[in-house]
């Protein structure tokens, strides 16, 4: 089962985005004349805006988290069990006291724009795709050029992401401590044999779970 149950709904996003929005350059007024499906596809684009001067002050975990719980993922810190998953009630205390460990992006609208909010982060080692409609294969072959997360990352789960291909797939061989990696339901995908013949040679410790038609 992908998600969890405490999540952001629409009505939460919206009020959010009425507390950033005035933060936000270039954005003038929303486009309510638009159809709904281009209004969220924007609203989900906002959500995902990088703020470097954010990411400064705050640092990587810091930035990193809100980005991921603005947009309806979740994250785990080293040395914690809970997840976190309320925007609002992220902990608050020194900046480099909390460090991303786990990742769980399950029916968030992450896409490629806010994954320079990955860079600074040093510490993750699991990361959960499931049913997100804005992860393409741009997403992971950032994920796999990025050498903090090429000698972070453990484990990752990818499930019901229709637009991840394999190319995108392949990308993840430049994880070099990957351990672990569940493919499953990727319409996408298509050439299987050749994953695991590409995997073995990268990767030949990896664990390659696959559950592909």
């Amino acid at each position: 089962m992908c998600g969890s149950e405490q999540r952001l709904t629409r009505t939460d996003q919206i009020m959010l985005f009425g507390k950033v929005s005035q933060q936000l350059c270039g954005i003038k007024k929303l486009p309510w004349s638009c159809d709904s499906r281009y209004f969220w596809g924007w609203l989900n684009a906002v959500f995902n805006k990088v703020d470097y001067d954010r990411i400064r002050d705050v640092g990587p975990d810091r930035a990193a988290s809100e980005w991921l719980l603005r947009c309806g993922a979740m994250v785990r810190y080293h040395g914690q069990e809970r997840w976190q998953t309320d925007y609002n009630h992220l902990p608050t205390g020194p900046l480099d006291k909390y460090k991303i460990q786990a990742i769980d992006a399950s029916n968030s609208c992450i896409m490629s724009i806010g994954f320079d909010h990955l860079v600074g982060l040093q510490h993750v080692e699991k990361i959960r795709l499931c049913k997100c409609h804005y992860i393409e294969d741009d997403c992971l072959l950032r994920l796999g050029q990025l050498e903090n997360l090429q000698k972070s990352i453990l484990e990752m789960e990818i499930i019901s992401c229709g637009n991840i291909t394999d190319k995108g797939i392949i990308a993840l061989r430049h994880l070099r401590n990957l351990k672990y990696l569940l493919l499953s339901d990727l319409p996408g995908v298509r050439e299987k044999e050749n994953l695991i013949q590409v995997f073995e040679t990268a990767l030949p410790s990896l664990e390659l779970k696959l559950q592909l038609k």
